[in-house]
């Protein structure tokens, strides 16, 4: 390659990164919402999956408000959330 083809190909890569052409995609909802998991803010049997040792799957939370059970939410919601027990969380929350 010549110098132009490669200044060229460094500029390319360089648009692409800064658009986020690179950047991992966040899951959607059925309807193309983007959305995150949020935990702590699933009421029991209520949360989308995982709830931590002993549990499979979706609605197998066993108290309201468990901080490793996660429910999706809309993108950019979830510590804006208030429950008793506090904001939501994009991480899980210790018991």
């Amino acid at each position: 390659m010549n110098k132009i083809t490669l200044s060229a190909t460094a500029v390319l890569i360089a648009s692409l990164a800064s658009s986020g052409a690179f950047a991992k995609p966040q899951p959607s909802d059925d309807g193309g919402q983007k959305v995150e998991k949020c935990y702590g803010v699933a009421l029991a049997g209520q949360n989308d999956c995982k709830a931590g040792a002993g549990t499979t799957c979706a609605g197998t939370a066993a108290k309201d408000f468990q901080g490793n059970a996660w429910k999706n939410v809309p993108a950019g919601t979830c510590t804006s959330i208030k429950t008793p027990k506090g904001h939501g969380s994009l991480t899980p929350v210790a018991p």
